[in-house]
């Protein structure tokens, strides 16, 4: 192949990424739109549920209230992207891969968005109740008079949930990459150290400065990660079987000849 062949090839292969990007930010920006539709009935239940009827939220500032529509529009958005965004990565990658690889990565796509509703579930329904009551009980047990903005409440609750929910899509990226052959089983458990590390890190990185927060967040990623192994060692034992199975019959076809 020549070097104008590849370079070609490689300006072929940009435009396609970049024909891609557009896609996404052009759901993304129609996601922001529903959002934005959507983000009065949605804030008229996060304030009406029973983790925020104690709180009489304020308005510090002019922005405060377009500030949480905007937040409330860009998780709405997150929730439609992201499973559009893994299909364009699937259909970006899908040319380099063999057929029985492009039909299993490509039924991963929907559990893209399941998982990402349960990370929203477990943020919200779970951790964050916890974190928010924790924290107020310290406030609370100090004699402090309980002020918080609208946009204290919101942003301690985003900070909380959509960490938690980008961070489930663990298991998938897990399992894509083995399908791949780029991660395995092996190679997981040698990182394990490493990797548990880094999602302890994560963890105090996102939750708000207490034990509690820090633990409760902790705990299921590394539950996460180890079924992410589990995961991907199923991944792997499929493959090899199929590569024996490929080879048999490879060898059967030598015999027979």
């Amino acid at each position: 192949m020549s070097d104008k062949q590849v370079e070609m090839s490689i300006v072929e292969h940009l435009g396609e990424l970049r024909r891609r990007i557009i896609y996404i930010l052009a759901v993304l920006l129609l996601g922001l739109v529903i959002g934005l539709v959507c983000a009065n009935p949605i804030y008229k239940y996060l304030i009406s549920v029973d983790s925020a009827k104690d709180f009489q939220l304020h308005a510090f500032a002019f922005w405060d209230g377009i500030g949480m529509y905007m937040k409330i529009a860009m998780v709405v958005a997150l929730v439609l992207t992201i499973p559009f965004t893994a299909y364009q990565v699937w259909a970006f990658v899908s040319p380099g891969l063999r057929e029985i690889e492009r039909k299993a990565a490509l039924r991963y796509v929907p559990y893209v968005f399941i998982l990402f509703l349960l990370g929203i579930a477990f943020g919200y329904y779970v951790v964050f109740p916890m974190a928010l009551g924790f924290t107020t009980t310290i406030t609370k047990n100090m004699g402090l008079t309980e002020t918080y903005g609208i946009s204290q409440y919101f942003n301690f609750m985003f900070t909380l949930v959509v960490p938690i929910a980008l961070l489930f899509e663990l298991p998938l990226i897990v399992m894509f990459l083995t399908k791949l052959r780029i991660l395995n089983p092996r190679r997981l458990r040698k990182m394990r150290k490493v990797s548990y590390f880094a999602l302890v890190f994560i963890a105090v990185v996102i939750t708000p400065p207490d034990f509690i927060s820090d633990f409760l967040v902790t705990i299921p990623l590394l539950l996460l990660y180890e079924f992410s192994v589990y995961l991907s060692s199923v991944v792997y034992r499929k493959q090899l079987a199929a590569d024996e199975a490929i080879e048999a019959r490879y060898k059967q076809a030598e015999d027979s000849e």
